[in-house]
């Protein structure tokens, strides 16, 4: 065998595997971004603005959330669980949710803590990104 035939095995596996990754399924490559965009307060409860970006090729049937609200203490003072579903393909969308008996300027942050479906992707989680544009708001994950 050449000396340079082990070279050129390695670079096959290399192009090999950039191939694979290419054919992944695109909104698994793209992914869900989530951008906690307003709060307003409705009587007793905080209405959240959630913004939904899907860049991908890929619609998404379902999308729940599993949210957890923390106060300034940085103690859990709610949980919720919302259906940010069905999620277009390529396409960006607003969805409206309220937070009961919650005054707004009292969440400092904003934790997703599970994405219990979207739509068949393995790792939901992963799929998604957050980030907020609330002042003195976090949302991560």
């Amino acid at each position: 065998m050449s000396p340079f035939a082990a070279p050129r095995a390695r670079r096959f596996v290399g192009v090999a595997l950039l191939a694979a990754s290419a054919a992944a399924p695109a909104h698994a490559a793209s992914g869900v971004s989530l951008e906690l965009n307003r709060f307003e307060q409705k009587d007793a409860a905080c209405r959240i603005s959630l913004l939904i970006g899907n860049p991908g090729d890929k619609a998404l049937d379902s999308l729940k959330l599993d949210l957890v609200f923390f106060d300034k203490d940085g103690v859990i003072s709610r949980r919720l669980a919302v259906e940010a579903g069905p999620v277009r393909a390529a396409k960006t969308s607003v969805k409206l949710f309220d937070l009961p008996e919650t005054p707004c300027d009292s969440v400092n942050k904003l934790l997703l803590n599970e994405v219990t479906a979207c739509g068949g992707a393995e790792d939901c989680l992963a799929l998604v990104t957050t980030s907020s544009r609330v002042k003195s708001v976090e949302f991560s994950k």
